[in-house]
């Protein structure tokens, strides 16, 4: 008797267009960045080409990703995926990661081949913050610079207002660069931050060999083999 095989669960979700996490695109700097005093130098960790996050020419084509179009996952234990949708459009504009009592929420974007998008993009998130009435503040981190942010929140069926921790990575790879926002345990504790931190490394961006202009989200798409739910 045969069994059929079970597809993998994947939720699907509408994104938070509010939180500077999910914006489609990462905003451009008005005039000229460099006469600005912007920082265009690339931010990773000096072993990314090997430790992660990788790009898809460094990764192992062997292991059994879960292809997202650009990025790609690495299934593990205790690891629940959901895709965040842009309600008017209806395409998929981030990656959620549920994982070891944290979410991390990611999304890849295009970026020039010599200069980085995340020094100028931490001050662009920052001023979002500020606008929504939070607070983030720069610190080092395991992938270089990043913020620890309390963002504003609505809680409860009465709208309450609250606040949440939340820590935003950023990495640039060869043509991409990609964001990371971590909230739960990951964002206070050092043990939970250890094990989604090496979540985040793990994961393969899919930059692709279409032009596409810098700050524009690399397409992410539905895994062939997965079954959505809502």
């Amino acid at each position: 008797m045969s069994r059929k095989k079970k597809n993998a669960e994947i939720e699907v979700t509408d994104a938070d267009l509010e939180t500077p996490a999910v914006d489609a695109e990462l905003a451009t700097t008005d005039g000229d960045s460099e006469e600005a005093g912007t920082d265009l130098s690339k931010s990773a960790p000096e072993d990314r080409e090997t430790e992660g996050p990788l790009d898809e020419a460094e990764a192992n084509s062997v292991r059994p990703y879960i292809d997202l179009g650009g990025v790609k996952i690495l299934p593990r234990e205790g690891l629940n995926l959901r895709l965040e949708v842009e309600e008017s459009t209806k395409r998929i504009v981030a990656v959620g990661l549920d994982y070891a009592g944290s979410t991390l929420q990611v999304q890849p974007f295009a970026a020039p081949r010599s200069t980085g998008l995340w020094n100028e993009t931490r001050v662009q998130i920052q001023e979002q913050i500020a606008k929504q009435g939070g607070t983030a503040t720069e610190r080092d981190g395991v992938f270089g610079p990043e913020l620890i942010a309390e963002v504003p929140v609505v809680q409860g069926a009465e709208g309450s207002a609250g606040m949440r921790i939340a820590r935003f990575v950023g990495v640039d790879g060869p043509r991409w660069f990609l964001r990371g926002v971590i909230a739960g345990e990951g964002a206070t504790d050092p043990a939970a931050a250890a094990r989604v931190e090496d979540l985040f490394r793990s994961i393969v961006v899919v930059r692709g060999s279409s032009p596409m202009p810098p700050r524009d989200l690399i397409p992410l798409k539905m895994p062939a083999s997965a079954t959505p739910t809502d």
